[in-house]
């Protein structure tokens, strides 16, 4: 059911209400592009709506609720995203977390490549493949870190990768890699090796493999890089039922002008494939922490699907 609450939220002059779903992602897109509500008001969970939309709403079929029901009827659909995490995955959190990773101030250029990241992360047609993603796959790499350490050059790296593994998103298979990985290189080789920047011509073209190698996400044996960036971008996979149900409902919001019939055959190939890799996760902590439950998932979304039973 789609539900509104009232326009009680003081922003840009106005207030705002919010537009939620306690069913799917997927239905509270659907009835925000039919009202006209542009992709760039949704919020992670909901949309926000301005007060001069509110009956326009309600006569589309939004139900009118108070702040408290709305809030409590989004918390038990598990779509909610806790505060926590919306504030993790906000601007100044990730530019911070990106200035972190110098030994020093970034320099202008630096931070400007740190800046169209975040803005590249919060473009509004992602749904999953947004700041949180990138915030979960950061922290999953620090959990890995924390368990195995590696040099500190090389943490940077693989971080720096998962900066920019989906750094473009069009949803295109294989093509978003190449191009994330290509965006990777334009930004970073001209700030390679130099005086002010922590970071060499290898270094680059260690980041363009690491992002590559998502695609499939099988690295070779030994590839000890490979293993912590791969593990750290499934680490969703493994996560407790109801967070694994929430990136399925984001997944599929995301891919919402996909028909029901297209998305569950190309969904279940996705998963077909991750079950079918030799291991799933390839560093020993990844595969400890959350081979066993990702497994479980993985089987039980595509028994749903109609594919294989759980």
């Amino acid at each position: 059911m789609i539900l509104l609450d009232p326009p009680a939220w003081p922003a840009h002059d106005t207030l705002w209400s919010h537009l939620v779903s306690d069913t799917s992602l997927l239905e509270l897109r659907a009835f925000a592009r039919a009202a006209g509500l542009p992709d760039r008001g949704f919020d992670l969970d909901h949309y926000d709506a301005p007060a001069r939309r509110y009956d326009e709403l309600v006569a589309a079929g939004a139900t009118p609720v108070d702040g408290r029901a709305l809030s409590r009827r989004l918390a038990t659909s598990g779509l909610r995203v806790p505060g926590h995490e919306r504030t993790a995955a906000k601007r100044p959190a990730l530019a911070a977390r990106w200035a972190a990773l110098w030994e020093v101030a970034p320099d202008a250029r630096l931070a400007a490549v740190g800046d169209d990241l975040v803005a590249r992360w919060g473009e509004p047609h992602r749904v999953y493949h947004g700041r949180l993603h990138l915030v979960a796959a950061l922290d999953a790499l620090d959990t890995l870190l924390g368990d195995a350490p590696v040099p500190s050059a090389d943490a940077r790296v693989a971080r720096l990768a998962l900066w920019f593994h989906d750094a473009v998103h069009d949803g295109a298979a294989g093509l978003d890699e190449e191009r994330s990985a290509a965006l990777a290189a334009d930004l970073l080789a001209p700030l390679a090796d130099r005086v002010t920047t922590p970071l060499t011509s290898a270094d680059v073209a260690e980041i363009v493999r690491l992002v590559l190698l998502t695609a499939g996400h099988d690295p070779a044996e030994g590839d000890a890089l490979g293993a912590l960036v791969s593990d750290a971008d499934l680490a969703v996979l493994g996560g407790a039922p109801a967070r694994y149900g929430r990136y399925v409902q984001q997944v599929r919001a995301e891919y919402a002008d996909v028909p029901d019939d297209a998305f569950r055959t190309g969904r279940a190939a996705v998963l077909e494939q991750l079950l079918a890799l030799p291991v799933l996760f390839r560093t020993p902590a990844g595969q400890a922490r959350w081979a066993a439950p990702a497994e479980a998932n993985l089987r039980a979304e595509l028994a749903a699907l109609g594919g294989v039973a759980a």
